[in-house]
């Protein structure tokens, strides 16, 4: 008798009609399906399987909007296209009267351990009864790159990312995106981080660049209580506009 395929395993099920206050039955899902042969190395060895985002009212047999594509490039279709990992999934409220999906997924892993990283936030239309994004970035993730929804806090609703330059001195390119009077996500800030590569700061980039950040946005002045991290952070000091949580390595 042959085997009956592994079904997938679900990764997150989100009533969307009881989070957005909305008539009908729609709902998010996340599966992922079996393992596969890796594609990136020794085939023998087992790489984890494809990720299936749906956001649908029928049960699952339709999906709508298409969210296959979060990780493609220029409509090419390659190694990296499918989503492997799903890094974020909820509903979040940027404005009390707003919810909105966030999503982030990750494609597999290549062999010095980049990854494509999309990012994606929903919003209910009523016009046009469906979801439709209101935000999307992708990007990486060895050289210290993020992207962050922010929950609480004077930045509220804002969705950072850090993202490394590609000339000296080697940094990154902090941008805040806020939502819009519109309804969308605008690009508020962007500038060139007092961070920079590999300097020995343990901390994510976005947390050493957050009182230099806050500043420039006017919600933070020097001399005011810092901005600091989630978590212990001893000695906390500003040198060079970057939060450091311990003195800095000798040079």
């Amino acid at each position: 008798m042959a085997a009956h395929p592994a079904a997938d395993a679900m990764l997150s099920s989100i009533d969307l009609s009881r989070a957005f206050a909305m008539s009908g039955h729609w709902r998010f899902t996340a599966s992922q399906g079996p393992e596969i042969s890796d594609p990136l190395g020794d085939p023998a060895e087992k790489a984890p399987g494809v990720v299936r985002l749906c956001i649908s009212r029928d049960a699952g047999k339709t999906c709508r909007p298409s969210l296959n594509r979060l990780l493609t490039v220029t409509d090419k279709t390659d190694l990296y296209t499918e989503p492997h990992f799903l890094n974020d999934a909820r509903v979040v409220h940027p404005r009390p009267d707003v919810p909105l999906l966030f999503l982030q997924v990750a494609s597999l892993h290549s062999g010095d351990g980049d990854q494509r990283v999309a990012t994606t936030a929903l919003v209910f239309d009523a016009a046009s009864d469906g979801f439709v994004a209101v935000y999307a970035r992708q990007t990486g993730a060895n050289n210290n790159q993020e992207i962050r929804y922010v929950a609480s806090g004077p930045l509220r609703g804002a969705i950072l990312s850090a993202e490394p330059t590609r000339n000296a001195p080697f940094g990154f390119w902090i941008t805040v995106n806020q939502l819009g009077a519109g309804g969308r996500y605008r690009q508020t800030l962007r500038y060139r981080s007092a961070t920079r590569y590999d300097d020995g700061n343990p901390l994510a980039v976005l947390d050493s660049e957050m009182p230099n950040l806050q500043e420039r946005l006017g919600l933070w002045r020097p001399g005011s209580r810092l901005p600091l991290p989630a978590g212990a952070c001893p000695r906390p000091r500003l040198l060079a506009k970057e939060l450091w949580c311990f003195a800095k390595p000798a040079a």
